[in-house]
């Protein structure tokens, strides 16, 4: 068992990746029989919670959902799929990558419908304070890019939130402070 300052040994990617299916029923949807999008953000956020609980090894708070994106219409009967992967661990924190796919009762019209980076932060179950987590291993290409790309989306979450200044930003400086 790591000492409490150190960082835990490194997790696969696959190690946690989550996969939950739900069917839309009538009470999940809007007066146009589309999926209501509070609804299919819960789905999402329990999905991703699951998946960074997984890789953290401990219980996990929602930290932040940036961009959901609703691409396609998603009604009433379909079939939907969430897919939760992890894509970068920072100290306590972690980056979790969610898509949303849907199809028919018997699997026609497959499409893909949402996405959503969350980001959750380790909490230690015995002083409910945040505690490291561990280094994620990307193995395949995709793996690799989300794992890549995941510091410039952290330094823009930040600089958002206003806890970090454009200026101090290493990844994503040029975009505030363009160089001439």
């Amino acid at each position: 068992m790591p000492r409490k300052d150190q960082r835990p040994k490194g997790k696969k990617v696959s190690d946690s990746q989550t996969i939950m299916t739900e069917m839309i029923m009538p009470n999940d949807t809007n007066p146009l029989n589309n999926l209501m999008g509070g609804n299919l953000m819960r789905w999402m956020d329990v999905a991703a919670g699951i998946c960074a609980g997984k890789h953290c090894e401990s219980y996990v708070v929602t930290a932040s959902v940036d961009s959901v994106s609703f691409q396609q219409p998603i009604r009433m009967g379909d079939v939907i799929t969430i897919k939760s992967t992890v894509t970068r661990a920072f100290n306590t924190s972690i980056e979790v990558y969610v898509e949303v796919f849907a199809a028919d009762m018997k699997g026609g019209n497959p499409r893909r419908c949402n996405d959503a980076f969350l980001t959750f932060v380790a909490i230690d179950d015995k002083s409910n304070k945040p505690k490291k987590v561990p280094p994620v291993i990307a193995l395949t290409k995709e793996e690799q890019q989300l794992y890549d790309g995941a510091l410039k989306r952290r330094e823009f979450r930040l600089v958002l939130s206003g806890r970090l200044k454009p200026e101090e930003a290493g990844e994503i400086r040029s975009l505030f402070h363009p160089t001439n």
